[in-house]
């Protein structure tokens, strides 16, 4: 199936706007430019209107802590266990959240799915696209990253119950020791398949572990105060595995080192209050430090805690402390498909990228403007 995006103001984030067309073929973006025809293709005019590719957060709880209904539906924290690699955000996830559709309304079309911070290891986050009710048919990458949090909430989780980790060197002893067992378990089942023998003893928490020392997939490591990043980066350091900061609330305080080492930060939410003293030097400003400082970032609502929908009403305000546009479009599109690996598919209006593209009636961080209609992979699945 063919549909042809006719007279649109479009934002490839790649290149500069230009007012033109876009061909979509099987579900992927095939030409983008002016004065496109194709006779088997489905007309779209978007005379007046404003084309961009869907949004990504690269960090999110949506479907896990669900609307409306609190405990019941709230399955993002296996707080049982400081160590549960083995938990899968995905099988927490409901696409039937009715978050879901107002994300869509806010031009919303990815999400990283990823438990919450109760434990030091707390599991494994996935890649959906907001496209059907049936979880399969979401899934893009899974598993797409190993959840970790240091800081406050593994402190307050345990440590009200007499549990190690009752502080920050207990955090990090839980996950040196997790590797270290890893590493462990690694040997023996190479030492088995060396030997030509089967090995019986699998171990779900240890393979996980495993594909983060094989840097199959990233640690995706919750850290707010400038004192836990530097202890994410320096225990990834240790085991040498790939690590992406989640939050990074004082990210901005060691910009110089996140640049220097190549750290990735999923930044946010800025726009809310300080629930907690580790949140006590937030500050938006901070979205434009880190991008002079050339520091790899993409935004994240943190979903419930900012509604998904509002995404571009939390990058729109950075306006005022000094973000760029061009570079806050960014941190909602192509740099959250390069920090989850995607940005072979996902992030900019391309050829050869899936054709998830967003129909404003004018530019995003114009308050008055509203999403009119959405499509993933070339099907429409939301209209106004």
């Amino acid at each position: 199936m063919k549909v042809l995006f006719k007279n649109a103001m479009v934002f490839p984030i790649s290149s500069k706007p230009f007012k033109g067309d876009v061909l979509v073929s099987n579900g992927k973006i095939e030409k983008v430019g002016e004065n496109l025809e194709d006779p088997d293709a489905e007309i779209v005019d978007l005379t007046g209107k404003f084309l961009f590719p869907g949004f990504i957060d690269a960090h999110s709880h949506i479907g896990l802590f669900e609307e409306g209904v609190g405990y019941y539906y709230s399955d993002g924290n296996e707080a049982t266990d400081p160590v549960t690699p083995h938990v899968k955000a995905l099988d927490g996830f409901n696409p039937q959240d009715p978050a879901i559709e107002r994300a869509l309304a806010g031009g919303v079309t990815t999400v990283m799915i990823v438990p919450g911070s109760a434990n030091p290891i707390g599991g494994q986050g996935s890649v959906v696209k907001f496209k059907s009710i049936v979880v399969e048919e979401c899934v893009v990458k899974d598993p797409a990253g190993l959840k970790m949090a240091f800081g406050e909430n593994p402190k307050r989780v345990y440590g009200e119950r007499k549990q190690t980790p009752s502080t920050r060197m207990g955090t990090a002893g839980v996950i040196r020791d997790y590797f270290i067992k890893v590493k462990n378990y690694m040997k023996k089942k190479e030492l088995a398949e060396k030997e030509g023998k089967e090995f019986t003893e699998t171990d779900l928490k240890m393979e996980i572990g495993g594909m983060v020392l094989r840097k199959k997939i990233p640690a995706r490591m919750h850290a707010h105060r400038a004192d836990d990043i530097l202890t994410a980066i320096r225990i990834a350091e240790e085991f040498g595995f790939n690590l992406v900061i989640e939050h990074g609330t004082e990210a901005y305080k060691i910009s110089r080192i996140l640049a220097e080492k190549n750290v990735p930060v999923v930044v946010g939410p800025l726009l809310t209050f300080r629930t907690k003293l580790e949140l006590k030097d937030l500050t938006m400003e901070a979205i434009a430090k880190l991008m002079k400082d050339g520091v790899l970032i993409a935004l994240m609502c943190d979903h419930p805690v900012i509604p998904l929908e509002f995404a571009t009403v939390q990058a729109a305000t950075a306006l005022r402390y000094g973000a760029k546009e061009e570079e806050l479009l960014k941190i909602l599109t192509v740099n959250p498909a390069k920090i989850l690996g995607m940005e072979d598919r996902l992030g900019t209006i391309e050829p050869g990228k899936d054709a998830d593209l967003v129909v404003w009636s004018g530019h995003p961080f114009d308050m008055k403007s509203r999403v009119e209609r959405v499509f993933i992979e070339g099907t429409e699945v939301f209209r106004r």
